[in-house]
């Protein structure tokens, strides 16, 4: 099939297959197979977690460049463009590459065999996937750091072995596909570990369903505060530690620090030096969009974060603190899904945020409405100023602030990417 775009592809990905996720490995390991994909050479470090992969596969895949690696890394969702998806050396691959790609996987999925006779259809994720690791083994990169989409043992980043896997966190999150305890998503989030091989655990209580998991495969497990760990020194420095070695007083990055953990003894398990690497000042530097992003925008400052579930916006909270100026006032924009857990989000930040705004999402199906936010909103006990696009918010936001006062747009990606673009059109 030709499709002249990388937007045409992605049209016909959203309608092509009949459920937007569809779990499972079967479908996607027999066009891997076609295309020779399952058994890459390079080093693979697969990174699971409710909150902080992008982080940790940030972090891994910088010290891995460090190192000397050729590295590809997988990543979704993007903010604005997709090809924010599939990096290689730094750099998000062009239309042309991801195109040619996606002609390749379709023309696999057309084959058939007695065993499959019928073309194989693929969800818009499953074709960025195998798009992904068709990419790395064009370029032949010698380290690729992959992230989960959706929980873990059924999400089609699973078909690959990894050298290395990691799980940064476990909370409630995508209940209706993973279960609706940490016990239950521990366990899916479990199925990317392989027999012997290393596995990093981020999360400071794992469920017993992940410890049990790793012991039933003699998979070598790393646990944060028994066999690496940090401690935050002052508001400028930390230390890190695993059982071999301690860094002391280092640079505080601005990323989470249990994924950047993560991403060191990762990078301890697969030989690197730590202080040949530079990592501490490296990571320091290290940014990612949509994580506590900010910005300055008209004397305002703007922090962009996609926190959308419980667990994110109590980190998102802390962060805020940390980072409060005396006497200024937050202004906080809000979109969420509709099948995330609001109440308690929103409930994390009621005692930061004192004037609210309900933004319009509606051109996403999955997206809760305006009045579903106000009313989430009311009861709590407080009331949204103002409700309308996430660009509209803005500039009343901006209105009614003060030199001085923070902005906060947060949700959901989609939040994110509307304000960025929001930004960006108003400053050019």
């Amino acid at each position: 099939m030709q499709l002249n775009s990388l937007s045409a592809w992605l049209d016909w990905l959203e309608k092509n297959h009949p459920t937007e996720i569809d779990l499972g490995l079967d479908r996607i390991t027999r066009v891997a197979q076609r295309m020779s994909l399952l058994t890459p050479t390079a080093t693979v470090v697969t990174v699971a977690g409710t909150n902080g992969k992008g982080s940790c596969v940030a972090a891994t895949a910088a010290l891995l460049s460090a190192a000397g690696f050729s590295v590809g890394v997988y990543t979704s969702p993007h903010l604005l463009h997709y090809n924010e998806r599939i990096v290689v050396d730094g750099n998000p691959v062009d239309d042309t590459e991801i195109c040619s790609a996606f002609e390749a996987i379709f023309n696999a999925c057309q084959q058939n065999s007695a065993d499959y006779p019928e073309p194989i259809s693929l969800t818009y994720f499953e074709y960025g996937t195998l798009a992904a690791l068709e990419i790395f083994h064009r370029r032949q990169v010698t380290a690729m750091v992959l992230e989960v989409g959706l929980g873990g043992r059924l999400d089609a980043i699973n078909i690959i072995d990894a050298d290395v896997a990691v799980i940064t966190s476990i909370a409630l999150d995508h209940t209706d596909w993973l279960g609706d305890n940490r016990e239950a998503i521990g366990y899916e989030k479990a199925g990317i570990m392989r027999a012997g091989k290393p596995v990093v655990c981020a999360d400071f209580s794992p469920p017993q369903s992940l410890l049990d998991h790793a012991k039933n495969l003699s998979a070598s497990l790393h646990l944060m505060s028994r066999d690496f760990g940090y401690s935050v020194a002052d508001e400028s420095l930390w230390n890190w530690w695993n059982s071999g070695t301690q860094f002391s007083l280092q640079p505080l990055p601005q990323l989470p620090l249990p994924s950047l953990a993560a991403a060191l003894q990762v990078a301890c398990i697969l030989g690197l030096d730590l202080s040949v690497l530079d990592a501490f000042p490296r990571l320091a530097a290290l940014r990612v969009p949509g994580r506590f992003q900010t910005l300055q925008w008209r004397e305002r400052q703007v922090i962009l974060d996609v926190a959308h579930n419980p667990a994110a916006t109590a980190y998102l909270v802390e962060r805020l603190k940390q980072s409060a100026a005396s006497g200024s006032k937050i202004h906080g924009i809000v979109a969420m899904m509709a099948d995330k857990d609001r109440a308690q989000s929103l409930a994390n930040l009621k005692g930061q945020v004192s004037y609210w705004y309900a933004a319009d999402l509606s051109f996403i199906p999955r997206a809760a409405t305006v009045e579903q936010l106000r009313q989430n909103l009311v009861d709590l006990g407080v009331d949204a100023e103002f409700s309308g696009s996430v660009a509209e918010c803005l500039q009343v936001a901006y209105n009614n602030s003060a030199a001085g006062d923070r902005i906060l747009v947060f949700g959901s990606f989609y939040t994110v990417a509307a304000g960025l673009q929001a930004l960006v059109a108003t400053t050019e």
